[in-house]
């Protein structure tokens, strides 16, 4: 995977766990996997706003909406750990869902094929890593570099 080698324990990232951080971090990879899943909808009804795919932003806006929802749910010096150049803290799984919210989680469960708590499982492992190496000098970037190293 190249940037992303090494971001998670194991060095193993799944194409379901890519899907699903894709899904938070890139609006694109929600759209692109239609072919593979025909029955999946292209897009989430537009009458639940938690669930509209912002441009390019993944269902939360990228990489910073990501962190606010964190922040928001209290777990803000754990997502300043990633962003930041220390060590990277770690977050239970349950806590990471309620950050998240349950549409949110449910929308990736359904577009990756994952139970929603083996989905939450692979999130909290997988997120620190991946988030510190997107931001390897402390700063969030632009949402089309985060849409780049997806890519690459």
């Amino acid at each position: 995977m190249g940037l992303f080698d090494n971001a998670v324990p194991g060095g193993n990232i799944t194409k379901p766990l890519m899907i699903a951080l894709g899904a938070l971090l890139v609006g694109k990879m929600l759209s692109g996997r239609s072919a593979e899943q025909p029955d999946q909808p292209q897009a989430p009804a537009p009458s639940d706003p938690t669930a509209t795919t912002a441009s390019d932003g993944g269902l939360l806006g990228g990489l910073g909406g990501l962190l606010d929802k964190l922040k928001d749910a209290g777990h803000g010096n754990v997502a300043d750990s990633w962003v930041g150049t220390g060590q990277n803290q770690s977050i239970n799984a349950n806590d990471l869902g309620t950050a998240l919210g349950p549409q949110v989680i449910h929308e990736i469960a359904q577009r990756t094929g994952l139970d929603e708590q083996e989905l939450l499982k692979q999130l909290s492992t997988a997120l620190p890593g991946i988030v510190d190496k997107l931001t390897p000098n402390g700063q969030v970037p632009h949402q089309h570099q985060v849409a780049s190293a997806f890519n690459s």
